[in-house]
């Protein structure tokens, strides 16, 4: 629970999506990443509460949302999840949204900014480029630092097992070693954090997630490219300077390859941009969205 915000739910196409809502304002969406949950916004929610509608929401298989058993790999493509914030969006009487993302999160608003444009006014990422940028540029550095995309992805039930013997371990494993010098996450934040992945089906649900990037979200990514489907709205791309996305890339100029109008912001921080640096991570939001009125 985050102070000033509601806690609701809502029914897409029979799962349950967990999301919370307060202020008034020109609405913000937030989305997370892996390993966390909409928590991971708790620094940043108190002042966007003072001029901005604030929605926040666990993806499908994260947090408190419901976790359905994986059909195929559509059933946590990025299509299917950013389909969950467009149908929330039309519920709360949404038309329009600067929409946030954070690692997972940040794939879903790339999505939702190319499947439902007309939804969005702004849109931001944090702390990744594409997932078909990655894929095409895989190299020791890579598959050394995002070891979890290639392991989570494997078939056949092997990291599910893996992760079922020791979840709270891999969850912290997760945090504690991609966060800056002199920065240290709180006890009970990682405990909300891993105590959400042993619910059912989180598990197989996140490794679904994986799966389905190294799958039909690449298809979809690459159908797009062929088509010259870009991000048609202001994207701001922010990333963390001493992580590896900021050190392995040329963040912003990868993005131009994506989207027509991008801004750069640099952020001193690791990986978990949000909770590393909230001040800056919520500066660079403002100045952005105040340049893209």
């Amino acid at each position: 629970m985050i102070d000033g915000l509601t806690l609701s739910r809502f029914d897409h196409d029979g799962v349950g999506i967990a999301y919370a809502t307060g202020g008034d304002g020109p609405p913000v969406v937030l989305l997370h990443g892996y390993p966390q949950s909409s928590l991971m916004w708790r620094h940043l929610v108190p002042s966007l509460l003072a001029d901005r509608q604030v929605v926040v929401l666990d993806l499908r298989g994260y947090g408190a949302s419901d976790a359905p058993a994986p059909v195929d790999d559509a059933t946590y493509g990025k299509r299917a999840m950013a389909a969950d914030v467009a149908a929330l969006l039309d519920s709360l009487g949404i038309d329009r949204a600067d929409l946030v993302g954070h690692d997972r999160g940040g794939r879903v608003v790339h999505r939702f900014c190319l499947d439902y444009p007309e939804l969005v006014a702004t849109a931001a990422v944090l702390d990744i480029v594409p997932t078909l940028h990655m894929y095409e540029n895989v190299d020791r550095a890579m598959a050394e630092a995002y070891f979890h995309w290639f392991f989570l992805s494997r078939p056949g039930g092997l990291p599910e097992a893996l992760l079922h013997a020791d979840t709270a371990g891999w969850v912290r494993s997760r945090m504690v070693g991609r966060h800056r010098a002199g920065f240290a996450f709180d006890e009970d934040v990682l405990r909300a954090y891993a105590g959400a992945f042993v619910r059912p089906g989180v598990i197989e649900a996140t490794c679904a997630d994986y799966r389905a990037a190294a799958s039909v979200d690449l298809a979809d990514d690459l159908a797009d490219r062929e088509a010259g489907r870009g991000i048609e709205r202001p994207l701001l791309v922010g990333w963390g300077t001493e992580g590896y996305v900021g050190t392995a890339f040329d963040v912003a100029k990868v993005w131009t390859e994506y989207a027509e109008q991008v801004t750069a912001a640099p952020i001193e921080a690791d990986h978990y941009v949000a909770e590393e640096n909230p001040v800056a991570t919520l500066a660079a939001l403002r100045d952005f969205w105040e340049a893209s009125r």
